[in-house]
């Protein structure tokens, strides 16, 4: 009987710089390439009553997916698909077809770890092999300059740490031939509204930064296109703070999210970009923030758990969170009463997408002007964001709330600093809040201070077409 490896695809839905997948076509007579939408990330998060995953991610995840095969297919093969337990479907399907390995991919988080442990523990009930590759940051751990386990709390300290004694390993070519054993029910994908739960799909928003898509062909589209079609890599630090249109910033976040694209993939065509075009501070941007990513994933593997809890990472159980569900629901829906959170909020809400400037102070504004459980706000974000990645979600909120790795004390985000900053002429706030269209830019970002004859002058009426502060707000003038 030919030797045959099942390969478990996760968040690596790639062919390019796949390092298990590869290996399972170099070791096996035949692979079969399996993906499990686990029907349990589509549950109901208690006590919000908002779905684990909503409708923007899932569809992206089911694009990347229907990619995968497609690419698969091009090659010869093709993708099975089930839905369920993986552990459970994975483990029987090796039982039956006779596997003799199923690889994978190492993820970091709680959740994806226990159903690891679960499915090495059923295929040694049938003597099959489990072996997992960590492919998902840009430093391998093997080559960090220390043990996770003693990963330093402030990240200037991991990032000059690695930049100088790791080195980054070599991107893994495509796969050439992939057989696929004769026989095998492919299984059809899934619709959208079999996953999602409580609403429809939400219609194309047309005042989205970019129409996403999810798969590797629109991974490496946006790679070929931001750096060398609008050659806007050479500004990308400059303009990265950007609220407004589809070329501020990357936007490789999604495609990060679920493996569509490698970061080491990202990284090599910085370096080809600095040979053929030009090396600066904006280059070395782009590359600084993914070691922050890899960062939060190696935060995830020290600490587990704790990621998760209020308390957060420095298990502060000092901070006293509210349970407001009222606070929370005017956050989740932009009825705060300010008009930079509300306009961010209803950008993510309409289109599954918050640039990192919004998501830095609605994140501030829910735990440290609200005092909501913070995790309220981390759960949200996981249903909603297209981008939702476990690691960097929860570690940026632990660090946001001051539970995580900040090495300053009290982080605290002025909003209308902020707004008048990076909205100086209130154009985001405009696009997302068209009822305070008529304001002028210098009192845009404080108009609950305007009086009853401004009001009528610009035609918002403060309590009832835009909502009065749930805060007391001009605390941040006098700052």
């Amino acid at each position: 009987m030919p030797k045959r490896i099942i390969y478990w695809f996760r968040n690596d839905l790639r062919l390019h710089d796949n390092e298990g997948f590869l290996k399972a076509t170099q070791d096996a007579d035949e692979v079969i390439p399996i993906f499990v939408f686990d029907t349990r990330q589509f549950n109901e998060i208690a006590p919000l009553g908002i779905p684990k995953t909503g409708a923007f991610r899932a569809k992206f995840l089911l694009e990347s997916v229907q990619n995968l095969r497609d690419n698969l297919r091009k090659k010869g093969s093709n993708l099975l698909v089930r839905l369920g337990k993986p552990e459970v479907i994975l483990s029987e399907m090796a039982r039956e077809l006779g596997v003799s390995t199923i690889y994978t991919a190492k993820e970091a988080a709680q959740e994806e770890t226990d159903i690891e442990t679960a499915l090495s523990k059923k295929l040694k009930v049938y003597n099959i092999d489990f072996e997992v590759f960590w492919q998902s940051t840009l430093y391998h751990p093997r080559d960090l300059p220390f043990w996770v386990s003693c990963l330093p709390d402030v990240f200037t300290d991991f990032r000059k740490a690695v930049e100088q004694q790791s080195k980054i390993r070599s991107t893994f070519a495509e796969p050439t031939a992939i057989p696929l054993p004769e026989g095998i029910e492919i299984g059809k994908m899934p619709e959208i509204y079999e996953l999602i739960l409580f609403s429809q799909l939400p219609s194309a928003d047309q005042r989205c930064v970019l129409p996403f898509k999810g798969g590797e062909t629109e991974a490496l589209h946006r790679l070929k296109t931001y750096f060398w079609d609008n050659d806007q890599l050479k500004t990308y630090k400059e303009t990265r703070n950007g609220l407004l249109g589809a070329d501020f910033s990357s936007k490789f976040s999604p495609w990060l999210a679920y493996g569509c694209i490698s970061p080491r993939q990202i990284y090599e065509e910085v370096k080809r970009y600095e040979a053929e075009r030009v090396a600066n501070d904006s280059t070395y941007w782009l590359v600084f923030e993914l070691i922050w990513r890899d960062y939060f994933r190696f935060i995830t593997l020290k600490y587990g758990s704790r990621l998760f809890k209020a308390s957060g990472i420095q298990y502060n159980l000092e901070i006293p969170w509210n349970h407001r569900r009222d606070l929370f629901e005017k956050w989740v829906n932009g009825q705060t009463g300010v008009p930079f959170i509300d306009a961010n909020m209803r950008e993510l809400k309409l289109t599954g997408y918050l640039s990192n400037r919004g998501r830095q102070n609605v994140a501030s504004f829910l735990a440290k002007d609200l005092q909501v459980d913070w995790t309220w706000g981390a759960a949200y974000f996981e249903s909603q964001l297209i981008d939702y990645d476990v690691c960097s979600n929860w570690g940026n909120w632990n660090y946001v709330a001051g539970v995580g790795n900040d090495p300053r004390e009290n982080r605290y985000f002025n909003v209308y600093t902020q707004a008048k900053k990076y909205d100086a002429q209130g154009e985001y706030v405009k696009t997302w809040l068209p009822e305070l269209s008529n304001v002028p830019a210098g009192l845009i970002h404080q108009v609950w201070n305007l009086d009853t004859t401004a009001q009528q002058q610009y035609e918002v009426h403060l309590g009832y077409n835009f909502p009065l502060p749930i805060v007391e707000v001009n605390k941040w003038l006098r700052k």
